[in-house]
């Protein structure tokens, strides 16, 4: 039987659900929006990196050295900085065309339709608010049987109210329910906010490492966090 948690909110009830048809593009609205918020993030942290700041001030003395314009060694500042926020944005926009794509392109087929798969939402006031999804791992440890997390996310005017524990709490007793040894994920590591989560409900650092090429080059490294239930 599905399981459905309810909870209270200063502002209105959380009840979270089963995914739905109707609710594709509540769902794809606050995904999308989820991963955009981690845009300005990531730029902060390429303007701490060694490198940008030896290149905000090359690129200038450069222009200076060469033309003799402190006019253009200013314009030149501006531009790498703009160059900066592309570079910020690359990774997150090809992300969610990937997902498009993939498992976010038919939910109910991903997700709803996949033995020991589930999608959830979250819903205040007949608002969707938050979402959470999980697919098992198509090669486990040897002896393991394992669901992976993906897609927690809340809007950014719910938060503080426990939403996201709510859903990660509902995944979890789903994969506990389903017989999985363990539920996994993968996050970055400017995502401070969801490492406190996990931590606060027995999930572990397992693994760190560079997902390609640009996430060496940023320094940013992705996390992969392990919750093992007891009797696994």
């Amino acid at each position: 039987m599905p399981r459905f948690e309810t909870q209270k909110s200063p502002m209105a009830p959380i009840h979270i659900r089963q995914y739905q048809d109707r609710d594709y593009k509540s769902v794809l609205d606050l995904f999308i929006s989820g991963m955009e918020e981690h845009i300005p993030t990531t730029f902060r942290h390429l303007l701490t990196l060694p490198r940008t700041l030896l290149l905000l001030l090359g690129v200038p003395l450069v222009m200076v050295l060469v033309s003799g314009s402190w006019l253009l060694a200013a314009m030149s500042i501006f531009f790498v900085l703009f160059l900066l926020k592309l570079l910020a944005r690359q990774p997150w926009k090809e992300y969610v065309a990937k997902c498009l794509h993939t498992d976010m392109a038919d939910i109910t087929k991903s997700y709803m339709n996949a033995r020991g798969s589930c999608f959830w939402v979250a819903e205040s006031g007949g608002e969707l608010v938050g979402i959470v999804g999980g697919l098992p791992v198509k090669d486990p440890p040897l002896g393991r049987k394992q669901l992976e997390l993906f897609h927690l996310s809340v809007s950014s005017q719910h938060r503080g109210q426990g939403i996201a524990k709510a859903l990660t709490r509902t995944l979890l007793q789903f994969a506990r329910d389903q017989g999985y040894s363990d539920v996994v994920l993968e996050t970055s590591i400017l995502q401070k906010g969801a490492h406190a989560l996990y931590m606060s409900m027995a999930f572990r650092k397992t693994r760190q490492y560079f997902l390609g090429a640009f996430w060496r080059l940023v320094d940013i490294p992705a996390i992969q966090f392990k919750h093992s239930f007891p009797s696994a």
